[in-house]
């Protein structure tokens, strides 16, 4: 396909005419579109992570308009870093929920921040770290039985927060019919419509849920108010970040899932565009890692690439790190929108309930998936006590305190899977118990 040039000053030269993409053709990295069609392919990235990122800050209580602005920075942030060669958007990390959660319940949102910022700069340092020693060691200290189980874990562990919100109040268990209905409505959209309309079922679910209980009469007046008074065109809301080593501790473990997304989705990313990015796997990293430092500091939820956009491009074919300058301008535009941030506000907690039952359900089984694509091998012991005994202490969400620190389900889950699967390893290589050890020419033995 002959490219045509675009002005000097643009890092991207137009695809073909700029109107279409030929059977077979895919628009690279550095290439774009017409400016109106990258337009419409940014706004379209905007509306697919939509669904999933004002649903963290919900759950977790933080300024949802302030998650939208500081996501929007943190692509843009992530494009520099990345050289403008990795096209991805940073959207909320569903990752950080029960953590965070249980730090704003010991400290407040301030602590919470503080544990995402210092999330942040750990994930940031292994960027460093992969960008000079390469990537290889992460694959080694997390292959895929691992990654898999904590995965899981994480979408168990905040089961009890979709019936309950967490004890809260604001999860199925308070608008049972209401709930119902937006779950209906999720699995309904996803079978009943075809392509990008079919990606957005949880956006839908949530606003079928909304309209019926506008129509009941279960939307809570004082955030219908708060809509009714908000200005069209203003800052969010900003918090600072205070830090308490009882919910670094909390968050901490996450940089382990974040790793593994990030990692997922430059590969994914590179085998779709056909192009070898591993050289830019520290860069993804460190520009994560970035965003999610800018996001605690104001009061925004923790970052991650998203896989709902990757999703877009492989049904567009267009690649294209232009269309993410326009998706992460326009998720800045909404965010500067008090109007908008209160009408998020208005969601009553039925919709969410029934939203995060598909949401955490569909996280548990992305960990699944993840065993199966890579094919992990469940009759090796070690892989299986790794993925059993992690798996459950997230569920059951073990706790155990020490002094002032308190660890999670997610935290001990995360640390079991790594310390079993290793430990085990180890002392089966020292002592010749591998599976490979262990097998015989005689088939009695």
């Amino acid at each position: 396909m002959t490219q045509s040039p675009t002005s000097r000053w643009s890092p991207w030269t137009l695809h073909g005419d700029g109107r279409q993409v030929r059977p077979g053709d895919v628009v690279a990295p550095d290439e774009r579109l017409s400016w109106p069609r990258t337009v419409g392919v940014g706004v379209q990235h905007v509306v697919a992570m939509f669904g999933a990122t004002f649903t963290v800050p919900l759950i977790t209580g933080f300024p949802p308009a302030t998650t939208l602005l500081f996501s929007g920075l943190g692509t843009l942030l992530f494009l520099l870093i990345t050289g403008n060669r990795l096209p991805s958007y940073l959207g909320s990390s569903f990752a950080f929920i029960a953590p965070v959660l249980a730090a704003k319940t010991d400290g407040g949102i301030g602590a919470a921040l503080g544990g995402i910022v210092v999330a942040g700069v750990a994930l940031a340092l292994v960027g460093v770290v992969v960008q000079v020693a390469g990537s290889r060691w992460i694959d080694a200290l997390m292959p895929p039985v691992v990654t898999g189980a904590i995965v899981m874990l994480i979408g168990l562990n905040l089961a009890p927060v979709a019936w309950d919100g967490g004890g809260a109040g604001t999860g199925v268990k308070a608008q049972p019919l209401i709930a119902v209905v937006t779950l209906v409505a999720i699995l309904l959209t996803t079978v009943l419509f075809r392509g990008f309309v079919a990606r957005l079922s949880i956006l839908v679910g949530v606003v079928v849920g909304w309209v019926l209980a506008a129509l009941t009469g279960n939307l809570d007046q004082q955030a219908v108010r708060g809509l009714r008074q908000a200005a069209w065109v203003g800052f969010p809301e900003f918090h600072t970040p205070s830090f308490d080593a009882r919910a670094v501790v909390l968050v901490i473990p996450v940089i382990l899932v974040l790793i593994a997304e990030n990692a997922g989705h430059v590969k994914a990313v590179a085998a779709m565009t056909g192009r070898n990015l591993d050289r830019d796997m520290g860069r993804a990293l460190l520009g994560d890692g970035v965003a999610t430092v800018l996001a605690g500091s104001g009061g925004g939820s923790g970052t991650t690439t998203y896989a709902e956009n990757i999703g877009v491009m492989a049904a567009t074919r267009v690649y294209s790190t232009a269309a993410y300058w326009i998706a992460g301008g326009t998720a800045i535009l909404l965010g500067l929108c008090p109007k908008f941030g209160a009408l998020i506000l208005t969601v009553p907690a039925g919709v969410l309930g029934g939203a995060t039952t598909a949401l955490y359900g569909l996280i548990a089984i992305l960990g699944a998936r993840i065993w199966i694509e890579s094919r992990v091998d469940f009759h090796d012991p070690i892989n299986l006590f790794t993925a059993a005994v992690a798996v459950i202490i997230g569920a059951a969400n073990y706790t155990l305190t020490a002094g002032d620190l308190s660890f999670n389900g997610i935290a001990l889950g995360t640390a079991a899977a790594l310390i079993i699967y290793h430990g085990m390893r180890l002392i089966a290589r020292l002592r010749g118990t591998t599976p490979e050890s262990r097998q015989s020419p005689d088939p009695e033995l």
